[in-house]
């Protein structure tokens, strides 16, 4: 069937002319119903394409569809893909991070595109007009379902989609590589028997032979990396020589790169045809690549693959593997989740990777499996061969997982409080009864009923019912009988995807009366998220040395994560630190973010805008004299302390000196003004006394009324009067001109001088508080 017959509006969408077998037989399904469905084929079969049908089918039908891909990285990859689509009058928009969202753009795109995790936050956030987009969606495509059963990842994919439909009932595309019980995802979604698709190996385009290859593990890990590749060259220099390709998958950018240098000079050694540098129109091309190592590489027909290097490097070389320019690729993953660029031979040199946040982790078997499958060229192999490298003790594991596959399990089970709080912070449960109603649309509950023995089916009510019981004990919910709803811890607990045990220190943290720079970054860096981060040998002397004048209970990983924090707050991080801190930091912004709030709620504004501006150092790396300066729009971290530097503190400094006096600080004539109108755009405070009196008779009491004024842009501001450090008043105002506080005088009889101050907070801005004092002399 062509393309052409079969969706002729969009037949430039599609990068070939004609469906295979296994698109033909999807195709009646996807665009003459409308019913949900589930497609399981081998990898390489040309799944993306029923992506596609069902996109198309939503376009003419005037509705937008919602492609959830696997990986960060993949959404970009998708965006360029799809300006197909754009070329035929459909726009496409991937959803980034919360600073990053175009409201706009996001409401009025045909194709949205985003991770589970980024759909789980916007859709806990659809009453929001940013994110009411995600009512809208009409049709929902799951690239590789069996996502389910990562034990991180599964269980947002499980409760977005849950979600999702419940929100705007969208029709569901489930796609996914080859998986044993995929009825059970048919029945969760509710696809019936003749939209559910079990596409078995004989639709692969090339047979499939897998095995597993054992090393000698030593005591130096680095060692072993060198013991792993050899055996991969070993696996992979057959095929090489009879003009084969062979691609290796390894656990980090930076062993890419290692591979592929210790690799050339392998291969040289070993005498293996392979490389390219009697090719002159070759060699040109390849000085057009930005990587130095990797231009070099490309020449003995050597490279490396990651999601860090230049799209154009990258683009170059997809294209010269699938040219056979290149014959030996070393990727991480991320090439096996997305562009399809298969290979004869395929080696899993690394079954272990360093997270920055788990430490040494053990690489999923979905994984496994996703990179095992890009074994075989479809035109020049009649067989494919994937090999597992690993040690002695994980072989049998490694052998079961590629003859029997594995059943897509629910991972649900691992964190049902934190999504159960999510669900009931949104208001979507109200009573006890909607929380079974939940229960019973999520996969767990159908894989509990297929596997009762497994998930303990007949206990499943009483766990759940115990599960809520808790998290009314625990403060997050509260309950009247049958009704049920959330608290401001919970609710704020799910707007920040925070953990339970990170919300209730973060609430605990607001009862105290007075908070330091310390306490706040203690707070982040001992959080649950961080209680699997590693820190390594190599690591402890820098930690120690940032340190050296902290006084910390927080130990190990926690440790590093605080040494971070400081570190980066004079953007002064240790080179030994370096390869996990940008994450970190990452993680850690996203909780000051929270605990600032946190704060707002449960202790006042004060404390939270010292978390603010903490939050500021740690992402901009500022000095603390810097930080209000970084709150002006267009000034970054460099600029900010240069304009530290010339004297000014305050953006309403900025605004006072005017554009002409910004030169001192080295800045041309068009910035300065600029920055001088963003700083305006901030508030400036001025408080008014009016009638205050200077002296008070003793005995006599007087009541004034204060104007706190603002004479810049509106902002919410916590006002507090103190008297001799005694707190008067206090009040939070959003603040666009001005509020009154009563100030009572007192002749107290205990006192000779009274002395008010009247302080004016940012809890959402890093501006230092305003203050303004007068002295009453009692007589």
């Amino acid at each position: 069937m062509r393309v052409a017959e079969a969706v002729p509006e969009f037949a430039d969408a599609f990068e070939f002319d004609e469906f295979n077998r296994m698109q033909r037989e999807a195709l009646p399904a996807l665009l003459e119903r409308g019913d949900n469905v589930v497609a399981a084929a081998p990898t390489a079969s040309g799944k993306t394409a029923l992506a596609e049908l069902a996109i198309c089918r939503t376009l003419a039908d005037g509705g937008t569809a919602l492609f959830l891909a696997p990986l960060r990285a993949l959404t970009n990859e998708k965006e360029r893909d799809w300006e197909r689509f754009e070329a035929l009058g459909y726009s496409v928009y991937v959803v980034t991070g919360e600073r990053d969202l175009n409201p706009r753009r996001a409401k009025r795109a045909d194709i949205l595109v985003m991770t589970p995790e980024k759909a789980d936050s916007a859709t806990r956030k659809h009453e929001s007009p940013r994110y009411s987009f995600v009512r809208d969606v009409d049709c929902c495509v799951i690239d590789e379902v069996h996502l389910l059963d990562s034990d991180r990842r599964g269980s947002v994919l499980e409760v977005t989609v849950s979600r999702l439909r419940r929100l705007c009932d969208p029709r569901i595309i489930a796609l996914s590589a080859t998986m044993s019980n995929v009825e059970d995802i048919a029945d969760w979604l509710d696809a019936p028997p003749a939209c559910t698709f079990q596409f078995g190996d004989d639709y692969r385009p090339v047979d499939l032979h897998t095995g597993v290859k054992t090393y000698t593990h030593g005591e130096n890990a680095f060692a072993d990396k060198y013991r792993r590749l050899y055996r991969a060259l070993d696996l992979a220099e057959p095929h090489l020589r009879e003009d084969g390709q062979a691609l290796v998958f390894v656990s980090s950018r930076q062993d890419t790169v290692r591979a592929a240098e210790k690799a050339r000079d392998a291969l040289a050694e070993r005498d293996v045809p392979v490389g390219a540098r009697g090719d002159y129109e070759f060699h040109q091309e390849a000085e057009a690549l930005s990587n130095d190592k990797l231009r070099n590489s490309v020449l003995d027909g050597v490279a490396f693959h990651h999601a860090g290097l230049a799209k154009d490097d990258r683009d170059m070389i997809e294209r010269w593997f699938r040219e056979g320019h290149v014959e030996l690729l070393f990727s991480t993953s991320t090439l096996a989740w997305g562009v399809n660029l298969p290979a004869r031979c395929v080696v899993i040199r690394d079954t272990k990777y360093h997270d920055p946040l788990e430490g040494e982790t053990d690489i999923s078997p979905l994984d496994v499996l996703q990179m095992i499958g890009r074994a075989g060229r479809p035109g020049y192999d009649d067989v494919g061969y994937g090999w597992v490298v690993c040690d002695r003790s994980d072989a049998d594991r490694y052998r079961t997982l590629l003859q029997r596959g594995k059943p897509i399990e629910s991972r649900l089970a691992d964190d049902l409080p934190s999504h159960l709080n999510a669900e009931i912070a949104m208001g979507t449960i109200a009573d006890l009864e909607d929380v079974m109603s939940w229960l019973e649309t999520t996969f767990y509950y159908v894989r509990a009923a297929s596997e009762p023995a497994q998930y303990g089916f007949d206990g499943l009510r009483d766990r759940v019912r115990k599960t809520l019981d808790d998290l009314v004990e625990r403060g997050f919910v509260e309950t009247d009988e049958l009704a049920v709803a959330p608290t401001d811890l919970g609710r704020l607990t799910s707007k920040y995807y925070l953990r339970l045990e990170t919300a209730a220190r973060f609430h605990e943290l607001g009862d105290r009366e007075r908070l330091s720079v310390e306490d706040v970054l203690e707070a982040v860096a001992g959080a649950a998220e961080f209680d699997s981060v590693s820190a390594r040998q190599s690591e402890r002397d820098a930690i120690d040395a940032v340190l050296s004048d902290v006084d910390s209970p927080l130990d190990g990983g926690n440790r590093k994560v605080l040494a971070i924090l400081y570190a980066g707050m004079d953007d002064s991080i240790p080179a030994d630190l370096s390869a996990d801190a940008w994450v970190i930091r990452q993680n850690a912004l996203r909780m000051l973010a929270a605990l600032s709030e946190f704060l707002d709620r449960f202790a006042g504004p004060r404390a939270a805008n010292l978390a603010r501006r903490i939050e500021a150092r740690v992402d901009h790396g500022v000095s603390r004299r810097a930080v209000p300066l970084s709150a002006i729009e267009g000034v970054g971290a460099g600029r900010a302390e240069r304009l530290a530097d010339a004297g000014f503190e305050s953006p309403e400094e900025v605004v006072a000196a005017g554009a002409e006096q910004l030169s001192t600080a080295g800045l041309s004539e068009g910035v300065a003004s600029r920055i001088v109108e963003a700083a305006r755009e901030l508030p400036r405070i001025v408080v008014e006394w009016g009638q205050f009196p200077d002296a008070v008779d003793r005995g006599a009491h007087e009541m004034h009324e204060l104007t706190v004024r603002n004479v810049g842009g509106g902002a919410r501001v916590g006002i507090r009067v103190t008297v001799n450090g005694t707190g008067m008043t206090k009040k939070s105002v959003y603040l666009s001109d001005a509020s009154t506080v009563p100030a009572a005088v007192f002749g107290t009889p205990e006192a000779d001088e009274l002395e008010y101050v009247v302080e004016a907070t940012f809890p959402e801005l890093p501006l230092m508080p305003v203050r303004a004092t007068r002295t009453v002399q009692v007589g």
